[in-house]
């Protein structure tokens, strides 16, 4: 039987050039890193996503590859990447990388060999077109920035298509020695020691770039089906992580019958959290599990509250997003591409530890994997001078010295500046202070990695949302194996009380976690007395069954 492992991880994400710098070059690398991973192994994750590591010009943070068997030099060596991989392997991590196929960076030696040849084999690699197309216009991933879909090459005498910005030149996945090629980097990864994937723009990857589909294939989607079986055969129990903003209607689609992805990330869940914090009312979080679609059993959604990217609100209506933003970003500067917020969590919370809190504790117990964006289990803020998406990438703030600790380098050098002064600069905001504080958020994180990993109900079991007398409250309920969880959370600013109805099989309600401190812990709870949440509490509770 495959160890399904993903279902009951907590996944940490970093880039490596802002984690930490070991050789004073203000840019952080894979020695820094292997370094430093007692923080995230103190911190309870049990898994690494790495963003983009590989040679690039970095127009668009690592996300444009020259070289997909290689490290970026200011990182370090591939040796180095090894030495890294062999630590995280010591503490029991694993580790997945981002593969970033959709498209490669216009540097890139397969591209300059397209333009520049017609009849070259390399030119087929990519999608061309001899005159410019008349929806070139349309489907831009970046409105405001992006101006077109198509671009003119003078060299190649054509227009070359980049669903994102114009120096990412798509690779035309209908060819078959791309698919291939895609396979030979997967499986250099995988013998490099990887456990997986973080797939990049996934919907954009899979589409069909040409006028009809290729004999055979007319779904675009079993192209999924090709990776998933290429991957089992390679490494069985390493798995694919989707980033696949779709609506449930597709979901079916992208995890197929256990034959396509492991996970996606829960775009729909987490636009819905974001709507609830800012109305302080479950409503749409309630509303949102209940109509989500069954899953697979192998399938597994990603949870999530801040990534690398903006908080991307694209499927909420107008004037939902408008009450998101007004709340979490209400000035132009904080907006991005009309539909999405370039801020990290707690300034977007105002820097209320007690919503914080809540908001994580109600991350890690959400249907699904949690997965934590680095900076986040301190509660850094963001710099809202750097431009588009970069406000959230900047270095991470270990300590109240020189450059927050990441870098021996002067300031001027650093791959991006560190957030300094005001509520969540390094001074007030770091790793050292928050491991001596058994308040911090730090301390926080640290105890729902512990309960969440020891609550595999979460990971594998069925949920049931519950009724609440008090739209503020959501109440989660799970089941897997004979044993069962209740997790309550408020989302309001005013204490809320509701009754529990968990039925006759039910005696015993033994607390696990709570937002009152840890008095209730390892007492039990009156069944016929109403559930009693402070503002933004919450309770997480391990059901008993009625003793015969």
């Amino acid at each position: 039987m495959l160890n399904l492992w993903y279902k009951n991880a907590v996944i940490y994400c970093l880039d490596v050039e802002t984690f930490i710098d070991s050789n004073g070059d203000g840019v952080g690398d894979f020695r820094g890193l292997a370094d430093r991973l007692d923080h995230i192994e103190a911190l309870g994750a049990t898994c690494l996503w790495l963003l983009p590591f590989h040679p690039s010009p970095n127009r668009d943070n690592g996300y444009d590859i020259t070289d997909y068997y290689n490290v970026d030099p200011r990182l370090g060596t591939l040796g180095d990447m090894v030495e890294f991989m062999q630590a995280a392997q010591d503490r029991g991590l694993r580790v997945i990388v981002d593969l970033v196929v959709n498209h490669t960076s216009i540097d890139h030696p397969w591209f300059q060999e397209a333009r520049r040849d017609r009849n070259s084999p390399r030119r087929d690699w990519y999608v061309w077109s001899d005159t410019k197309p008349k929806d070139a216009d349309k489907g831009m991933v970046f409105p405001g920035v992006q101006e077109s879909t198509w671009t003119y090459d003078k060299v190649a005498g054509a227009w070359y298509m980049h669903r994102f910005l114009k120096h990412q030149p798509d690779l035309n996945i209908t060819n078959p020695a791309v698919r291939e090629e895609i396979q030979r980097i997967m499986g250099f990864w995988l013998q490099m020691g990887a456990s997986g994937f973080r797939i990049d723009a996934v919907p954009f990857l899979i589409e069909y770039r040409d006028q009809q589909a290729p004999k055979g294939r007319r779904d675009p989607h079993r192209y999924l089906n090709e990776m998933r079986e290429f991957l089992s055969w390679r490494q069985a129990e390493a798995m694919l992580l989707a980033e696949a903003n779709i609506p449930d209607k597709e979901v079916d689609e992208y995890f197929g019958d256990n034959d396509r992805l492991h996970m996606i990330f829960n775009f729909l869940l987490n636009q819905n959290t974001f709507l609830a914090l800012a109305r302080k009312t479950a409503a749409p979080v309630t509303e949102r599990l209940k109509a989500a679609p069954p899953l697979p059993p192998s399938a597994q959604w990603a949870t999530f509250l801040r990534n690398h990217d903006e908080v991307d609100l694209g499927r909420l209506s107008d004037e939902e997003r408008q009450e998101v933003f007004a709340a979490f970003g209400p000035e132009p500067g904080m907006q991005l591409y009309n539909r999405g917020i370039r801020r990290r969590l707690a300034p977007m919370l105002g820097g209320d530890p007690r919503r914080l809190a809540m908001a994580y504790s109600l991350m890690f117990s959400l249907p699904g994997t949690p997965v934590i964006w680095y900076g986040d289990e301190i509660g850094m803020g963001e710099e809202l001078s750097l431009p588009d998406r970069q406000p959230v990438r900047t270095p991470m703030q270990w300590s109240d010295e020189a450059n927050a600790g990441f870098s021996d380098a002067p300031a001027r050098r650093l791959v991006r500046p560190i957030v300094t002064g005001g509520t969540f600069g390094h001074k007030r905001v770091n790793v050292t202070q928050q491991q001596q504080q058994p308040d911090s958020l730090l301390q926080h994180m640290q105890r729902l990695t512990r309960i969440r990993r020891a609550c595999p109900e979460i990971g594998w079991g069925q949920y049931e949302v519950l009724p609440s007398k008090e739209e503020g409250i959501l109440l989660l309920r799970y089941a897997w194996r004979n044993n069962a969880l209740l997790i309550a959370h408020n989302f309001s600013d005013r204490a809320l009380s509701t009754p529990l109805r968990l039925g006759k099989d039910i005696s015993r309600v033994v607390p696990l976690l709570s937002s009152d401190g840890d008095n209730l812990v390892g007492t039990t709870l009156d069944l016929d007395a109403p559930l009693e949440l402070e503002p933004y509490g919450f309770r997480w509770f391990r059901l008993g069954p009625q003793r015969r």
